[in-house]
This record gives structure tokens, C-alpha cells and sequence, in this order.
């Protein structure tokens, strides 16, 4: 298999079982075991949302993370297309989509997000980073989302 293959491979993986809501554990599995060299950050500014313009580092980072985007929002329909992937920077950017809900005010947004995955030499997750619509997430927190 040659390297764009395996990279795509693993992206698309990574994806399909964040998509279908597998166990946290699962999605980890993704990530590279070498947990000092984790790292997720969604853009955004932090007074936005807890999830937004902060790094989250190793595991312990990783799992508080997706803590945090628990509490906060539920998907649906989350799907990935447009899989781009640079072999000499081992980096696969992704186009999703999905229908996110605000935890505690209801409030649902349709949304278009990218998410740009680094991986190590054996293919697993070392950086996380999410582009998405910080200011439909902060009216839904606010419950002012029309």
C-alpha cells in the first residue's frame, strides 16, 4: 500500500468511527500511543465555547476534550467527503458535515467543518485540529439561535 493510501486509510477510519459515535475508547485507538505528542485544537475564540481556541495536550488532553464536547453538543448525520492528503507533511484535511444540537438550549445548526489530521510514521493521530462555525455553537450556547 503506498503512503497516501495508508494515510487515507486511516483518516477515512478515524472519521467513520467518530461519524457512527463509537465508544471513546475506539476513537482513541486512532490516536498515536506516544501521548506526549497529542495535540487537539479547535479554532475558535475561547470565550466562545470551552472546546474553542485552547490546546489540549496528550491523552489526559485528548479525553478532556472530548469531555468537554460531550457535555455540550450531540450530532447527527455526520458524514465526510473532499479527503485531501499531503504524503511529505503525513497530513489528510477533511471536509464534514453533520447537524449539531446544543446540549442544554436545544438549538441545532446544520454545519460544514474541516478537520486537518497529522499523523505519526505508523499512521496514527499525533494533531487533531477542527475548523468550524464557532458562532452558530455560541448563539445555541445562548439559546439565541434563530
Amino acid at each position: 500500500m503506498s503512503h497516501r493510501d495508508s494515510l487515507l486509510q486511516a483518516a477515512t477510519l478515524f472519521c467513520q468511527s467518530f461519524a457512527s459515535k463509537r465508544p471513546p475508547d475506539e476513537i482513541f485507538s486512532h490516536f498515536t500511543s506516544t501521548e506526549s505528542n497529542i495535540s487537539v485544537f479547535e479554532h475558535g475564540l475561547p470565550r466562545l465555547a470551552p472546546f474553542l481556541g485552547r490546546e489540549f495536550r496528550g491523552r489526559e488532553g485528548l479525553e478532556r476534550y472530548f469531555k468537554t464536547i460531550s457535555e455540550c453538543l450531540t450530532y447527527e448525520d455526520m458524514r465526510f467527503s473532499n479527503y485531501v492528503v499531503d504524503v511529505e507533511m503525513r497530513k489528510v484535511s477533511v471536509r464534514g458535515e453533520a447537524r449539531f444540537t446544543w446540549s442544554s438550549t436545544g438549538q441545532s445548526w446544520d454545519e460544514v467543518f474541516t478537520y486537518v489530521l497529522a499523523f505519526d510514521v505508523e499512521g496514527k493521530v499525533v494533531k487533531y485540529e477542527v475548523w468550524a462555525d464557532s458562532g452558530a455553537a455560541y448563539l445555541a450556547s445562548q439559546g439565541k439561535l434563530t
